[in-house]
């Protein structure tokens, strides 16, 4: 058992209750008072009741973490872990129990914490540092690390309102992490950034840790948290599901995802976007094949059944192996925009889109997909795991392919040469 100085944070029968259809007014001093009057006189056991227009975001949750760790939180859509974060950071406050963090704490919840769009990315490194609780001094002996190290030197005099998401993710993480904090805590910001940056940020918060600052990273890309974690975290509709090792964590993780798949899409609650367009169901099949048979190197074919009909439609899904890495992904506006098909009604059925692979490359195993829609880029709906398949052992233009895979997850056609039969024969070297 870790001693409390060896400890960077701590919760203890940790509960954030919203209620429903009432303004998010909770977090106001004036609101704490009025609870604090409610309360007074009851038991924490007391407070804790809830009523039907409750909605318990996190619920007795308690752990441990101990200083220099870096840990994964992970969890479907509504689990509670951007709520856990913004009480670590106290943007919000416990309604029951508590969470302690001992030393400075860093964050970046949202892009641009602390940036105002009228202002230049000059002005609001200094004015999302004092957010952050940085001395104007410390700024300005810092502020050539934090503009080198985000790469956007170009348009530090720019209104950051013209940046794009990658520029502000870039400045703001900068800020962040030269905020040399005993806690930095990250929720999924670094899946905006492009992939140098993003090893770029790994790499920075990998050097903080071994220098003993704690981290606390949230993402749904699983295979990075597998690699760059050490421990983690899952929740499950506000509860503490696992904690230990990464590894274990995850497999536990990849499990809940489907035992939630067995339930039809429309009961699937743990979904985000605006709603508007609805993903109903998913079916993957081989053409020509029994249902539920599927083998490399044929044909797949996924087809996606949708609440509704609107044009401008974007249908992107993204295949990951049973660890959780992404393995290729693909979206219909690169390819061939929905906004056609619906509006000439080429579709056989105006709510059903279908994407077609010619040649299967992924070797035997087992496979998850998960499914965005969007309108005009805002997403619409988001489900985590909404369907899993498995692949057996086939052929690959003519090459077998037996047993799950050993070492990767795809067979790329390839042709080996060896140089002319008499130099073979021969034996002399072919340069």
């Amino acid at each position: 058992m870790p001693t409390s100085s060896e400890l960077a944070v701590v919760a203890t029968n940790l509960g954030k209750r919203y209620r429903l259809g009432e303004s998010m007014r909770h977090d106001a001093v004036r609101d704490w008072l009025a609870d604090a009057a409610r309360l007074l006189g009851r038991d924490t056991r007391a407070s804790a009741r809830s009523s039907p227009s409750d909605l318990w975001a996190l619920r007795g949750v308690e752990f441990e973490i101990e200083r220099g760790d870096v840990v994964g939180v992970i969890g479907r859509n509504g689990a509670g872990k951007s709520t856990l974060l913004k009480i670590l950071t106290r943007v919000t406050r416990p309604t029951i129990g508590s969470l302690s963090g001992w030393g400075r704490v860093g964050s970046l919840l949202e892009l641009g914490t602390g940036f105002h769009p009228e202002l230049t990315g000059r002005e609001n490194v200094f004015l999302s540092g004092a957010v952050l609780g940085m001395r104007r001094a410390e700024i300005v002996r810092k502020f050539d690390r934090i503009v080198e190290f985000s790469g956007i030197e170009h348009m530090l005099d720019t209104p950051v309102k013209r940046y794009s998401s990658g520029m502000y993710v870039r400045l703001g993480f900068s800020v962040a992490a030269h905020l040399e904090p005993d806690i930095l805590v990250l929720d999924e910001v670094l899946a905006v950034g492009d992939a140098p940056f993003q090893g770029k940020c790994l790499e920075l918060v990998r050097r903080l840790s071994q220098e003993g600052t704690t981290v606390l990273l949230v993402s749904h890309n699983l295979g990075t948290v597998a690699s760059f974690c050490r421990t983690g975290l899952l929740l499950e509709e506000g509860k503490l599901a696992a904690q230990g090792s990464i590894e274990d964590v995850v497999r536990t993780y990849v499990r809940s995802l489907e035992t939630a798949a067995w339930q039809t899409l429309e009961e699937r609650s743990d979904r985000s976007g605006e709603g508007r367009v609805r993903l109903t169901s998913v079916k993957i099949e081989a053409p020509g094949r029994p249902s539920g048979e599927i083998v490399t190197g044929e044909s797949l074919r996924f087809t996606f059944a949708l609440s509704t009909r609107v044009p401008g439609l974007d249908c992107a899904f993204g295949i990951y192996d049973a660890s959780g890495n992404l393995i290729a992904d693909f979206t219909s506006i690169e390819s061939s925009p929905l906004d056609v098909v619906f509006d000439l009604q080429l579709a056989p059925e105006p709510h059903v889109v279908v994407c077609e692979l010619d040649e299967l490359l992924l070797l035997p195993g087992r496979y998850r997909i998960d499914v965005g829609l969007y309108l005009s880029g805002d997403l619409q709906d988001h489900v985590e795991g909404a369907a899993f398949f498995t692949v057996g052992p086939g052929a690959i233009r003519g090459r077998p392919v037996r047993g799950e895979a050993t070492f990767g997850i795809v067979q790329i056609p390839h042709v080996w040469k060896f140089g002319d039969a008499s130099a073979r024969r021969s034996g002399t070297r072919v340069s």
